[in-house]
């Protein structure tokens, strides 16, 4: 087999979650989105079936896969109108970090709700003055007695009023340097001192966002996960996951908006033939078909590193692989609403909700302008900028 191609196993996994997600479709996620209720139905059959957990080990009730599997299971939603935001969260990134560093009593605990969906994690990293600098975090966990006491903020978390958990990434203060290291906790959603509050959003998408704020919240020993000196290698075996599936959420839309647009050009006459068949047309549609599949070749690429345990050549395909997606998302949602014209914004055709979903995605998880400051430092090994 050739090594671009993915394998059967995973086309079929590709025609399955197309299959389960075709029964939803984006009447039903904008619905859902527009009325503040949540995609509960979709997320609970997708645990089900196998399909959440895909990437988590067997032992505890995951699919044994890789983070390719999962990436495929969030692009094929998106290219079906259901681009899950907790898929990013929960399995890629909490999934991931606890597989890699949990204990097995945490694996236990926290992997099988996970991979079901009945114990959705968050992620928390970014704060209000942070910025795009995490290595400037506030969030501080220090230890009493047996346990610790977290105490910070959180803006733009997704999903916690779905989440029973959130892994906070907080820093420590190193005994010997004085300096603060970063370190991930456990933290549940209703602890004591552990507030949060609703960002009103003009993306479209059943995923709340909300402000955190974290005032002398206790926590067990072990709601630590990994090393309490494991640094900046714990925490980034969760942020390449992010980036890649970030990249997955992207093409999986831009495939729907390009499905949905290239439909539509087949149909449209406005001048004796279908509007396809004028290169004004046709060309930008074709454009972004190509900048599509150039992305989702290196969002492949990237997973298939993390699943070979490449960790370096990883952030490099991962940052890579993200920023090709935001890119490729933006123009095909564009192109795709220019398309329809007018009806390029009616909430009957569904693609003006597209338009804030595809713009975040160059912002979020890491801007553009961080990804092009990582590719020129570590690729091209020009002066560090910033």
């Amino acid at each position: 087999m050739t090594a671009f191609t993915e394998s059967e196993e995973r086309t079929e996994l590709r025609k399955a979650v197309a299959k389960l997600a075709g029964k939803y479709g984006q009447e039903y996620f904008l619905a859902k989105s527009r009325s503040g209720e949540k995609t509960t139905e979709l997320l609970l059959e997708l645990g089900k079936n196998g399909y959440l957990g895909v990437n988590l080990p067997e032992e505890y009730g995951g699919g044994g896969g890789g983070l390719g599997d999962v990436m495929a299971v969030l692009e094929e939603l998106g290219a079906a109108g259901c681009p899950m935001l907790l898929m990013v969260v929960s399995p890629a990134i909490c999934g991931t970090v606890i597989t890699k560093y949990g204990t097995q009593e945490q694996k236990q605990r926290w992997l099988p709700g996970i991979a079901d969906g009945t114990g959705t994690m968050a992620f928390a990293i970014t704060e209000p003055d942070a910025g795009t600098n995490s290595h400037n975090i506030i969030t501080t966990a220090r230890r009493d007695g047996d346990g610790w006491v977290l105490n910070g903020r959180k803006v733009f978390i997704s999903g916690l009023d779905e989440s029973t958990h959130v892994l906070v990434v907080a820093r420590t203060e190193d005994a010997k340097t004085g300096k603060l290291k970063p370190c991930l906790f456990v933290v549940p959603t209703d602890a004591p001192g552990f507030e949060f509050t609703p960002i009103p959003m003009d993306f479209v998408s059943p995923e709340t966002q909300f402000q955190v704020f974290i005032d002398d919240v206790r926590l067990p020993a072990d709601a630590l996960v990994g090393d309490e000196d494991g640094g900046l290698v714990q925490l980034f075996a969760g942020l390449n996951p992010e980036r890649i599936m970030a990249s997955a959420y992207a093409t999986g839309m831009a495939r729907f908006a390009l499905a949905r647009a290239a439909a539509y050009a087949k149909e449209r006459t406005v001048f004796k033939a279908p509007i396809g068949s004028h290169q004004a047309i046709a060309h930008p549609l074709a454009q972004a078909h190509i900048q599509v599949e150039l992305a989702r070749l290196m969002t492949q690429k990237a997973a298939a590193l993390v699943d070979a345990g490449d960790d370096f050549a990883a952030g490099e395909a991962a940052n890579m692989a993200k920023y090709a997606a935001a890119e490729a998302s933006c123009f095909a949602v564009d192109t795709a609403v220019h398309t329809f014209g007018g009806n390029g914004l009616t909430q009957e055709y569904g693609m003006g909700a597209l338009i804030a979903g595809s713009r975040v995605m160059r912002i979020a998880p890491v801007s553009r302008e961080m990804i092009l400051n990582f590719v020129a430092m570590h690729s091209l090994g020009l002066p560090k900028s910033y």
